[in-house]
């Protein structure tokens, strides 16, 4: 999953210069912006969007730009391809060009279309122009009026059909911090995301996992601190998890834990703890609720000393022995920390 951000003309440039150093922090090396948004009125549009887009470069973020035709003479250009020396890796392009001049964009930018509006037709003249559909990304629209956001699983369902075709593709959570205006209701792609906003981890997982996208971005200008730290560590593949291990069992939390890559939907297999060599004997072999933090014991021979963690409620077993659960809140992050995704325990 690659992780992204947002950021706005209408946002001044020192919080846009704050936002690009957290990102930074956070190893974001995407960003979205849109350059025709009808409430930003920016004095000197073009000095202004030339200083937003050097200190993107400046920090390393690869930007993705929502332009069109009007943008391009805007910025007094001759030519949206101009727009690469500006620091603009990625054009989202909803209206004014015809497949041949998309096909050709293609050669000099990533090309982001509307994934809603994306025809059957449109795909057929695109490869018929010649275009690498694999540069292109079809990205989900946000949404600022309540209730009008999409579904996960229609989301799903247009993803499903795009990937197949070779793109990639993108979508928007909101942000819990600073919002964006004029209504300031957040801007996500999924409308269930608008009500849970407070839970970026779980949103972004969803999205990734359930919504099939490729990227993920903060449609709003901020997030939380505590966000920031998880983007941070989704962006290595990891999510933190607060649980309780027994005393002896404490060394544990000091480890990374991956998933193996072939996932069990029963179970969190660390692949790290098959390392530990200390005899194990049985004990506290009880019945597994989901969360339960487990390990196997000597009469489980061979796979002595793997560390599990229990997806789903599971029998009590003589080789295995519980010695922790995560904490109550953060079960729901289990069914999404799989095929490779790595755990960092937070013992209490």
């Amino acid at each position: 999953m690659k992780i992204g951000i947002s950021i706005y003309l209408g946002t001044n440039l020192e919080k846009n210069i704050e936002i690009l150093k957290k990102a930074k922090t956070a190893k974001v090396s995407y960003a979205f912006t849109s350059l025709q948004i009808p409430e930003e009125n920016v004095d000197d549009y073009e000095k202004e969007t030339k200083k937003l887009l050097g200190k993107c470069k400046e920090y390393g973020i690869q930007l993705i730009a929502d332009a069109s035709p009007e943008t391009v003479k805007k910025l007094s250009c001759n030519t949206i391809e101009e727009l690469k020396a500006w620091g603009i890796t990625s054009i989202r392009l909803d209206y004014g060009y015809s497949p041949i001049e998309i096909a050709k964009l293609s050669e000099t930018f990533q090309i982001v279309l509307n994934a809603s509006t994306i025809t059957a037709k449109d795909i057929q003249d695109w490869k018929t122009a010649k275009a690498d559909l694999s540069r292109f990304i079809a990205c989900h629209n946000y949404y600022p009026k309540e209730y009008t956001g999409l579904s996960i699983e229609r989301v799903r369902e247009i993803n499903k059909s795009l990937k197949m075709e070779g793109f990639q593709t993108m979508a928007f959570v909101p942000g819990n911090m600073t919002m964006r205006g004029p209504l300031f209701a957040g801007l996500p792609t999924v409308e269930a995301h608008r009500f849970n906003k407070n839970d970026i981890t779980l949103n972004m997982l969803e999205m990734h996992f359930d919504g099939k996208c490729d990227m993920v971005m903060v449609g709003d200008v901020d997030v939380s601190e505590e966000a920031w730290k998880s983007i941070e560590l989704l962006n290595q593949d990891m999510v933190e998890i607060k649980a309780a291990l027994d005393k002896k069992y404490q060394n544990i939390s000091s480890m990374i834990h991956h998933d193996r890559i072939d996932s069990s939907s029963f179970v969190f297999r660390s692949v790290e703890s098959r390392i530990i060599k200390d005899k194990i004997n049985p004990e506290n072999c009880i019945e597994r609720k989901k969360g339960s933090i487990c390990i196997s014991n000597s009469k489980y021979l061979r796979y002595e000393g793997e560390v599990e963690i229990a997806r789903h409620d599971l029998p009590q077993d003589d080789r295995v022995n519980v010695i922790g659960h995560v904490d109550l809140e953060y079960l729901k992050y289990l069914p999404y920390i799989k095929n490779g995704m790595g755990i960092k325990l937070k013992a209490e």
